[in-house]
């Protein structure tokens, strides 16, 4: 069962099926006065649905990397806090803007804040933010998903109006678990078999198990696509697409891997009911202070 309005259905108990996007992946916006990406770089984002942008902000390393060990500490115990399955390294801290004015203040950084301006065209809020971490040895995977889906069905974000930067905080290489991309996939939509159940992110955010494309539908996508790798030395930032299909295989290095992440979504996107018809996500996963961010003044 889904909303008559519903342009994205999933989990509606229905086959598992591949649809086309019927959204653009640039809201072209002349009147926005900054503009920091040249049509180049736009194109690829357009074609690709990411984009990397090596030594970007290498300066911010340092400080964001003390406002994560000092957050393990006070947000202890917290749901926010996600820890390993299995463990009790940690995994994934949410909404850490919320305990930290440091890493506020970076995702209002004009070089990465007017970034996701210019993709999305239209002012923006912070709908989620969380630090991803991947302990040596043993940080675990993540399946292949599209965000958009979760957040759509679980949060009612209506349209695939949003974009992730995030920040390597340590160097992301080929064994210590990078995230992959499969460039071109935000231009298809899975629609997911399954159906939701209740609180369903207690234990999909340390596991998860809905949303995720089964085998034949993967092999149907990457039958013309290939698997990227996104690597790269501390301080390189990346932007990518709410909808494409990424994941993360273990961590099997000496290499712990951390990076600090932010969603962008258009203040013209704002969640409405989750479309998949339970209650919304607590706060930290889809935050409801949505006022516009503005860019800080440096």
């Amino acid at each position: 069962m889904f909303l008559p309005d519903d342009m994205y259905p999933s989990r509606t108990g229905a086959d598992e099926q591949v649809i086309p996007r019927k959204d653009p992946a640039i809201y072209n916006n002349p009147s926005l006065s900054e503009n920091p990406l040249a049509q180049s770089s736009l194109d690829f984002y357009a074609d690709n649905g990411f984009l990397v942008l090596p030594d970007y902000l290498p300066e911010q390393v340092s400080p964001l990397l003390a406002e994560i060990e000092a957050l393990k500490k006070t947000m202890a115990g917290e749901e926010a806090l996600v820890t390993e399955p299995g463990s009790r390294e940690v995994r994934t801290i949410f909404k850490p803007f919320q305990y930290s004015d440091v890493i506020r203040n970076f995702f209002r950084d004009p070089k990465i804040l007017n970034v996701a301006r210019q993709l999305l065209g239209s002012d923006v809020y912070m709908m989620q933010s969380r630090v991803n971490i991947k302990p040596a040895y043993t940080g675990r995977s993540f399946a292949w998903h599209s965000d958009f889906e979760t957040w759509h069905v679980e949060d009612g974000m209506p349209r695939m109006r949003a974009v992730t930067a995030w920040i390597m905080l340590t160097e992301n290489h080929e064994h210590n678990g990078p995230l992959y991309v499969i460039p071109g996939s935000h231009k298809l939509y899975v629609s997911c078999a399954g159906q939701t159940e209740a609180e369903n992110y207690k234990t999909s955010l340390k596991t998860q198990k809905l949303g995720v494309p089964q085998p034949d539908t993967m092999n149907e996508i990457l039958a013309t696509r290939d698997i990227k790798a996104i690597t790269g030395k501390p301080g390189t930032v990346v932007f990518h697409e709410c909808n494409i299909l990424h994941g993360s295989p273990d961590n099997i290095s000496n290499d712990p891997r951390t990076i600090l992440m932010c969603v962008y979504n258009s203040v013209l996107n704002k969640p409405v009911a989750p479309f998949g018809g339970l209650e919304p996500r607590p706060d930290f996963l889809s935050n409801r202070d949505q006022r516009t961010i503005t860019p800080l003044m440096v």
